[in-house]
């Protein structure tokens, strides 16, 4: 059973074109990923979907409702979490989670039960009346996620919701997501960390408003880079980038933390052309091998192949 249905689903604001006739489905109970960079179109396509913008044409189901023509059914029974903590710094944590339990009209006995729970998946009972904009970025996140899903809506929409949090608070964030899938809620998700891909069942990748690849990861990684990744860990490495590119080796060269990655076309000889290359220059050379491709890797490839049409 489907949670959400897009059809050629587009936003314009002006002459510019921020959403481009995008279509896709996710399953209830998924766990479901936007990837791409800032300004791909992954936020304006959020709020269509939450029913806070209104499309410039096409349509979706969200909860079987339409974001088009019925906006505030498809507020009900969902629950969103923007950019920004959705949380009023200058109220206590018990106050925020009052707040949002009122707004979704929560009775007693529930609003108690779903407080309890907003407050464990928080580690913040006890802690019931510190302000909440004293809190740390990754404990005020959780609590933005409690208050966020506190009505149990079908549908939870985070939109970077880990963006400036360290990782520890990142992994734990992703935990509470998968208790949150387990108990049959759907998930969508917006990142720019290609790594938190591997949380997601399924995943879109956008570009300039429009859907580039989709599938799982595995499907990625196999369908969309049909060549083989060379993976070099050298000193210095900006020195052995330049010669990889006036030497035209491989099809893409990239920087990849402190290795660098050229994807070439299968061919037995591209390690050792790799190698020939830079032994006549002044390269301390540690490795050259075979790697499976990251999501960054299919991303970046995506992209030129697109500038390059």
């Amino acid at each position: 059973m489907d949670s959400i249905e897009v059809n050629n689903l587009t936003k314009k604001f002006g002459g510019f074109t921020a959403v481009n006739n995008v279509s896709f489905k996710v399953k209830r109970g998924e766990i479901f990923g936007f990837l791409g960079a800032n300004g791909a179109g992954k936020t304006t396509t959020i709020k269509m979907l939450c029913g806070i913008l209104t499309p410039s044409s096409g349509d979706a189901l969200v909860a079987g409702f339409s974001v088009k023509d019925q906006p505030d059914m498809v507020k009900r029974n969902i629950g969103y979490m923007s950019q920004k903590f959705s949380l009023y710094n200058d109220l206590t944590v018990s106050e925020n989670i009052e707040f949002f339990g009122g707004v979704y009209g929560l009775e007693s006995k529930l609003f108690l039960e779903r407080k309890k729970w907003a407050l464990e998946i928080a580690g913040l009972r006890g802690k019931e009346k510190t302000i909440t904009g004293d809190l740390p970025g990754g404990i005020k996140q959780r609590l933005a996620l409690g208050t966020a899903v506190i009505h149990k809506p079908q549908i939870v929409f985070l939109d970077e919701p880990t963006s400036g949090v360290d990782p520890i608070a990142r992994r734990q964030f992703w935990e509470l997501i998968n208790q949150l899938a387990q108990e049959d809620i759907t998930v969508i998700v917006t990142t720019h960390y290609l790594e938190e891909a591997e949380y997601c069942n399924s995943l879109i990748l956008m570009d300039s408003g429009e859907i580039i690849a989709r599938g799982n990861v595995f499907e990625l990684k196999n369908n969309y880079l049909n060549k083989t990744i060379y993976e070099i860990e050298c000193e210095p490495t900006l020195l052995t980038l330049e010669i990889l590119e006036e030497n035209n080796i491989g099809d893409e060269i990239t920087m990849y933390g402190n290795t660098i990655h050229v994807i070439a076309p299968k061919k037995d000889d591209v390690e050792l052309t790799i190698r020939n290359a830079l032994s006549s220059q002044n390269i301390l050379l540690k490795s050259v091998k075979k790697i499976q491709p990251t999501l960054d890797d299919v991303f970046v490839h995506l992209l030129e192949s697109k500038n390059e049409t």
